[in-house]
């Protein structure tokens, strides 16, 4: 990587804000799986036109910024273990680019700018980067590993909000 490379910067201008009943951090679950609260996606006026048949799908993919986390850590602890792995190789908010990616069940569109989800574990006043339509023919990938998660990550029926 030439120092150019290093020095260049990347600017996000969110499209939105996250209305969320969650004011800090520690009242959020780790996962957004894990909560049954309902949480308005407020969108800017000049992106609402980007929502246009947004209605047809019963998921998105949102992309929102971890606003509240400060600096990073390469190696971090789990609620699965206790053992180091590198943050990339985990979900963890406290990373170099403190992006979120989260796959929410679009419960509805409220009016022409507010779509109303749940299954999220994001704080109030979290920034909006980007949604997408989840598409599970597109997204899903057989035969997928999942490396230092492979018998960590165990739902039962009640704590599982959904089969995906």
């Amino acid at each position: 990587m030439t120092e150019v490379d290093k020095m260049t910067k990347i600017e996000f201008n969110p499209i939105g804000v996250i209305h969320s009943p969650y004011k800090h951090r520690a009242e959020a679950p780790f996962q957004g799986i894990f909560s049954d609260e309902k949480f308005e996606l407020e969108f800017y006026k000049e992106y609402i036109d980007g929502l246009k048949d947004i209605e047809g799908f019963s998921h998105i993919v949102l992309l929102y910024y971890a606003h509240k986390s400060r600096g990073f850590h390469l190696q971090t602890t789990t609620p699965w273990d206790t053992t180091l792995h590198g943050v990339f190789t985990t979900f963890s908010p406290i990373r170099p680019n403190a992006i979120l990616l989260s796959v929410v069940p679009l419960l509805e569109r409220k009016n022409e700018y507010t779509l109303i989800v749940s299954q999220l574990d994001a704080i109030d006043g979290t920034p909006i980067l980007d949604i997408k339509p989840y598409v599970p023919s597109l997204m899903v990938r057989k035969n997928a590993q999942i490396g230092w998660m492979h018998n960590k990550i165990r739902f039962s029926k009640k704590e599982r909000k959904e089969d995906f």
